[in-house]
């Protein structure tokens, strides 16, 4: 009897101290203390804004739109591809992809600016049939639909970063394939998503081991690249090799949250999107009437794999729930956030 006492106890203590610890690194035990040097400007009209990219000519940002919670309901709505002018005083988003004739779910975007004025936007499409890139090109203030690429590793694409007119690296946020396997892959965690590289002609897998491989993006040379892993609360940096599209592990950046999607300024400053307490996210994505804190860091170089992390931004979900972009522009950054109907356009105190 007095063995089975022990072994209960046992069993009784692992699993508390697994769920003690499941629950500090999703963040539960964080105090929230809302703070942000500047304003913010509320645009509406813009289902489940998760992606936001900019063309650096225009000044006109492409916003990847879908309404994730009619999906999740089993009643999916056409996404879309907003443009938002950025140059206007009172900008307000623009369909760009009414005409698109085939199933739209939009995720993660790419612009892609080749060198001779052409523009290409890069879409990760969610569909019944699969999960495809669909490459536009910008033309006349108009996306242009140029391509569908599809292939068997990307069955859980995420984000991606364009290199080339018909090249990207996408992230696959899980390794596994069936949602109950999934679900373990992300409460253990167990670290099986990957990097994937399509080099115009066939993809391979480039890097692996991740926990929830998330955002993705390159440095203005190419010669780095940045990957948001979520569950590892960190950003892993690579160097890449421009010609064979390889990479190799330089370093990672602690960043103690759950960090999404990655967007650069001109500076070389890194814009991270992220979800300081997990399982108020999850909640949220279940339920609209419960909000989510969002949280946006700006990393900057100081010296070869040293940062300066900066908490630019927090909010406990009432100004905008699960944000999962902040795109910098001149004197600010676009907030975009996974589920709700709008974006933000925030001016940072001068004198910064």
């Amino acid at each position: 009897m007095r063995k089975v006492l022990i072994t209960v106890f046992v069993i009784l203590a692992f699993f508390a101290a697994f769920v003690a610890k499941t629950l500090y690194d999703a963040g539960q035990f964080k105090t929230i203390i809302q703070h942000y040097e500047g304003t913010c400007i509320r645009v509406a009209g813009l289902p489940g804004p998760e992606d936001i990219t900019i063309h650096p000519w225009t000044g006109i940002a492409f916003i990847s739109s879908d309404d994730r919670r009619a999906t999740k309901a089993g009643a999916p709505v056409q996404g879309a591809i907003y443009a938002l002018d950025l140059t206007e005083k009172d900008p307000a988003p623009k369909k760009l992809t009414a005409g698109f004739d085939k199933e739209f779910h939009p995720h993660g975007i790419s612009l892609y600016l080749d060198g001779t004025g052409k523009a290409f936007l890069f879409v990760i499409n969610h569909t019944k049939e699969g999960s495809f890139v669909e490459i536009f090109e910008y033309v006349g203030g108009a996306l242009v639909h140029r391509e569908s690429i599809g292939h068997p590793l990307m069955f859980s694409p995420n984000d991606l970063v364009a290199v080339g007119v018909r090249s990207f690296y996408a992230t696959n946020d899980h390794g596994f394939t069936s949602s109950s396997w999934r679900m373990l892959e992300d409460f253990l965690p167990l670290k099986r998503s990957y990097v994937m590289y399509y080099d115009g002609k066939d993809m391979r897998v480039v890097a692996k081991g991740f926990g929830y491989a998330n955002g993705i993006s390159v440095s203005a040379d190419g010669k780095i690249l940045y990957l948001a892993a979520t569950l590892d609360k960190a950003i892993h940096v690579f160097t890449r090799d421009i010609a064979s599209g390889s990479l190799s592990p330089a370093y990672d950046i602690d960043v103690g949250t759950g960090p999404d999607n990655i967007e650069l300024d001109t500076t070389g400053a890194l814009y991270v999107a992220c979800h300081p307490k997990m399982l108020e996210f999850l909640a949220h994505s279940k339920d609209k009437g419960k909000s989510s804190p969002s949280q946006i860091l700006r990393i900057t170089a100081k010296d070869k794999g040293d940062y300066i992390i900066d908490e630019i931004y927090l909010n406990d979900g009432k100004q905008i729930s699960a944000a999962s972009v902040a795109t910098p522009i001149n004197g600010g950054f676009l907030v975009g956030q996974v589920f709700e109907d709008h974006v933000l356009i925030c001016s940072e105190k001068r004198g910064r």
